[in-house]
Parts: C-alpha cells; structure tokens; sequence
C-alpha cells in the first residue's frame, strides 16, 4: 500500500476529524499527503497490518510506508511535514507522551458532543477525489 505519499488516516464520520482533513488539503502545497477513513477499506487494511484495532476509531494515524504514527505523534509528525509555521507546532513532541496523549484522548472522547457527526464518512469532490484512497 505505498503510495508514495504519507496517509492520513481519519474517522470518516467525525465532524472534528473531516475538518482537519480540510485543513491538511488546503495546507499541503507540496501534495505529500493521501486520506483514507478508518472505516473504509483502505483504513481497514492498514490497522490489520499493523496489529491496531480495527473498532476504535478515536486515534489520527499517520502512515508512511512501513511506519505509522498514532495520536499526538501523528499529529505533530503531520504538522511537521505541512511545512511553514505548522512545522513549528512540532516543538511539542518534547512534552511527555502521556501527557500529550492525556489531552488528545480527551479531546478524542469529547469530539462527538462538542463538534457532532455525520451519518455517513465524507464524500470528496471530483477536484479532490484523487487525494482519497478509497
């Protein structure tokens, strides 16, 4: 599954997750990033190769090839490569896991109250259709 760009993997129907999405797109000049949901094929086949569940959807993963970055360090791995001042948000990857992982699984739990859900994972347009593996 080497696509040759990094992928993003997100939960399909979360408001929250299909903005940062929209933010990843309108930021990556350098088209160095692919997006699949964690529902989706695509995102199904990655959590099995690398032993992750395949039921929980409350992680960001990044992938590049044979690695895969989960939670804050998926984030912050994403945000350095995005370039520009995002790269700059890397700086956190000094605070101690647990702690970053603390608040990004507080917000993970929270994520449906506070920014809702869509019934069904986020259709992209014909113009961004190739930014999506599935």
């Amino acid at each position: 599954m080497n696509t040759g760009h990094s992928i993003v993997l997100f939960d399909g129907v979360c408001n929250l997750c299909n903005r940062s999405v929209q933010f990843i797109i309108k930021r990556d000049k350098k088209d160095r990033f692919r997006f699949a949901a964690l529902q989706g094929k695509t995102g199904q086949a990655l959590l099995a190769k690398h032993d992750l569940p395949s039921d929980s959807f409350n992680s960001f993963i990044l992938a590049e090839g044979d690695r895969i970055y989960t939670r804050s360090t998926g984030a912050l791995q994403m945000l350095k490569r995005l370039g520009g001042p995002w790269s700059l948000c890397y700086v956190f990857i000094l605070v101690p896991r647990f702690i970053r992982d603390g608040v990004y699984n507080w917000v993970a739990r929270n994520r449906y109250r506070w920014f809702g859900k869509k019934e069904s994972c986020m259709i992209p347009t014909p113009a961004l259709k190739n930014k999506f593996l599935d």
